[in-house]
């Protein structure tokens, strides 16, 4: 098991509280949208009460994390880190031929301080769509809340710059946001200079991977852990492509990464342990305002998971990974119910197989990772067992 002494980290896939949601909160961004099939985002919350039941607007910041908070506060994580893909902005200046933009009214972010996020990875497909001066916004909104973010900055250097974490001790947890083509970046979002952005990568070869964790080993001291937050692949799709696990254990490989935290895919995605590192493929959705919409339910968007990791602290190796079944229910993060976690458990069990891991039940719905050794089904009777090598 897992030592006392461990660093728990959350790693949550995408958190997109813009269009619908942000309608349900509080304060609400203009409804206009630029969309070729929806133009008013309260269409969306509609749809969503249609699916689940009316939602008490506008709901309280704390209401979007629902069941979530106490399986925060039960593992008391030293880092809460996801992906947010929204950007924080009242500017109307919207990124003329691009389809879909999401973002969130300034007054909302408390939904994000309700859940104590203390770190947002940045470098994905919406945190531009309302132009420059909404990237601008949100990352000085986000600070102001006391939220670091990682990935997008006023340029270049800013962009690649880590979020520092302190654990105390002289220990900390640095994260390094990054992006890829694949995920629906537009090129012309990459931070140069003189230009704001994010820290787009201009390929997944090994060669890129190197020379990022190079960057990344120069800034770590002896103690720190590194996490790289990659937001890399499409919206739909289980496939792990060469290049994706290739981009990873090079950046494992390369002595500077500690966890790879992937998201893009609107579903879970496979989970490998290499070289006794994490990797997360593709962490899935945690809240979004597709409740109602129909299509690709083969992938069950619907699902997600929240990540515990517990690392050791002198190396980074995984110790233990628990996974939480989840679902959202009238925008509100909920636990999954028995035919969900039983999905969840098939789905990884079946990617499991060309990474080496595998999952067990671990006690009131949870769910944990096997790795290490040969796959093997393991029920809830010897939970307690440690799974790791």
């Amino acid at each position: 098991m897992a030592g006392d002494d461990a660093i728990t980290l959350l790693l949550c896939g995408d958190v997109m509280t813009g269009r619908g949601v942000d309608q349900a909160l509080p304060f609400h961004c203009a409804p206009g949208l630029h969309e070729s099939y929806v133009s008013d985002a309260r269409d969306y919350l509609g749809l969503a009460e249609d699916a689940s039941g009316p939602i008490p607007r506008p709901v309280r910041p704390a209401y979007l994390w629902g069941e979530a908070l106490a399986e925060i506060e039960r593992a008391a994580p030293d880092l809460r880190l996801v992906n947010l893909e929204t950007s924080v902005t009242t500017s109307g200046a919207f990124w003329v031929g691009k389809e879909i933009h999401y973002r969130m009214h300034p007054g909302n972010v408390p939904c994000l301080t309700a859940a104590g996020i203390q770190c947002c990875a940045l470098a994905n497909n919406h945190v531009l769509d309302w132009g420059y001066a909404g990237l601008l916004e949100t990352l000085g909104r986000l600070a102001a809340a006391g939220v670091k973010t990682a990935g997008a900055g006023r340029d270049l250097r800013e962009a690649q710059a880590p979020a520092v974490h302190e654990l105390g001790n002289g220990r900390r947890i640095l994260v390094f946001g990054m992006g890829a083509e694949s995920s629906g970046i537009p090129p012309e979002w990459a931070a140069g200079p003189l230009r704001p952005g994010v820290d787009l990568l201009p390929d997944l070869s090994r060669a890129t991977a190197e020379a990022a964790g190079q960057r990344m080993r120069a800034l770590r001291r002896p103690g720190d852990l590194v996490v790289a937050s990659i937001h890399w692949g499409p919206n739909w799709g289980f496939e792990t492509t060469a290049e994706e696990s290739g981009f990873a254990h090079a950046l494992v490989d390369s002595g500077g990464v500690d966890v790879v935290h992937g998201h893009s895919s609107h579903h879970v995605r496979a989970v490998e342990v290499y070289r006794e590192k994490l990797i997360l493929y593709g962490c899935g959705d945690l809240l979004d305002d597709y409740e109602g919409i129909r299509g690709y339910e083969a992938f069950r968007g619907d699902l997600g998971l929240l990540y515990f990791a517990q690392l050791d602290p002198a190396g980074g190796r995984l110790l233990q990974l628990e996974l939480v079944p989840t679902t959202v229910r009238r925008f509100q993060v909920v636990r999954a119910g028995a035919e969900g976690t039983a999905w969840l458990r098939e789905t990884l069990d079946r990617l499991g197989q060309a990474t080496g891991t595998w999952t067990r039940a671990g006690g009131d719905g949870r769910l944990r990772l096997g790795f290490g050794g040969r796959p093997r089904r393991v029920e809830v009777e010897d939970a307690a067992e440690d799974l790791s090598p």
